[in-house]
């Protein structure tokens, strides 16, 4: 349990990181493979590969902690 709960902490903690520095960071959110549609009073953006980034380098981060 203890561990469990040091764990969602540290996810809270790089969601913060990541909220508070994310803009800074060159090209996330700008990949190629991002779907970004902008016309005249509307704009569609559907962030497809940096969600697949951000998915497997967490898939990483929990199997190297289960190991």
């Amino acid at each position: 349990m203890g561990k469990m709960l040091l764990l969602f902490a540290l996810v809270l903690f790089v969601l913060g990181l990541a909220f508070l520095f994310g803009s800074r960071i060159p090209y996330l959110g700008r990949l190629p493979g991002d779907i970004r549609i902008e016309r005249d009073g509307f704009a569609f953006y559907f962030p497809l590969t940096t969600c697949l980034l951000i998915s497997l380098l967490l898939s990483v981060v929990f199997w190297l902690l289960r190991r």
